[in-house]
């Protein structure tokens, strides 16, 4: 079992230790951006990101009818 543990433990710091080498030979050293919201081509087709249509979902609406109605 600790031969086991020993290996993964192994495995991840190369595996952290190639992601390390990586954005420090990269020009800008960043992770490219996977946000749908940023992506011309999602944006071209009317996609957006979940949260930024829940967000403009809960704007309130200043032309909506109150379906409630007020006691007398």
């Amino acid at each position: 079992m600790l031969k086991g543990l020993l290996v993964t433990l192994i495995i991840v710091g190369i595996s952290m230790a190639f992601l390390a080498i990586k954005l420090i030979v990269k020009k800008n050293g960043r992770f490219p951006n996977t946000h749908i919201g940023h992506s011309a081509a999602m944006r071209k087709r009317g996609i957006t990101c979940v949260q930024s249509m829940d967000a403009m979902e809960r704007k309130a609406n200043p032309h909506r009818i109150s379906e409630r109605r007020k006691k007398q």
